[in-house]
């Protein structure tokens, strides 16, 4: 749904995306079976993560690139502009574990899902700040967020400059994405 949301606006297909939080790449991936022409990195903070992401993209043979980054730590790397940002950052809560399926948490790491209830925008703060930065003008910055932090999210974006911002619902009816730009 995130995908189809940011091809629902229809980007330039030559445009530089960059999905923080990339994981095993399906999101960058599925940018890049849609954008041919677009330059896509994904980005993660595990290097096995990294592994998986580009077997994924030689599997698909899809040209998109990953490194290891860590966005809580971004300005140790020189980054260039981008369109379009992406990410789908850990957003549960330490206190909605116990809520969360077996079936996903016997599969994926807990860094990738889990945030401390002290700070649940951690992960968004930074990306914001960091978009603030090094997406141009007009860009545009895509969320999957926990659906209890829509209305703090959409304020932290506001918070950075951030115009037209946009909560929408999932196929569930979920308040379980943000999307915003930067204005001109």
């Amino acid at each position: 749904e995130l995908v189809a949301l940011i091809i629902s606006d229809k980007p330039e297909n030559d445009c530089r995306i960059l999905d923080i939080g990339t994981g095993s790449g399906c999101i960058a991936l599925a940018l890049k079976s849609r954008l041919a022409q677009a330059e896509i990195s994904g980005i993660d903070i595990s290097e096995k993560a990294l592994e998986i992401a580009r077997k994924n993209s030689k599997i698909n043979g899809l040209d998109v690139h990953f490194f290891q980054a860590d966005i809580l730590n971004w300005q140790k790397l020189d980054w260039p502009d981008f369109d379009v940002i992406v990410s789908n950052p850990p957003y549960i809560t330490e206190s909605e574990k116990k809520l969360m399926h077996k079936n996903v948490l016997d599969f994926e790491p807990e860094n990738a899902l889990f945030v401390a209830d002290a700070d649940p925008l951690l992960f968004y703060n930074a990306i914001a700040r960091f978009a603030s930065e090094k997406l141009r003008r007009g860009g545009r910055i895509y969320f999957e967020i926990n659906e209890k932090f829509g209305e703090e999210t959409k304020k932290m974006l506001a918070g950075f400059g951030f115009i037209q911002i946009v909560i929408v619902t999932d196929i569930h009816g979920k308040s379980r994405f943000v999307k915003a730009v930067k204005p001109d």
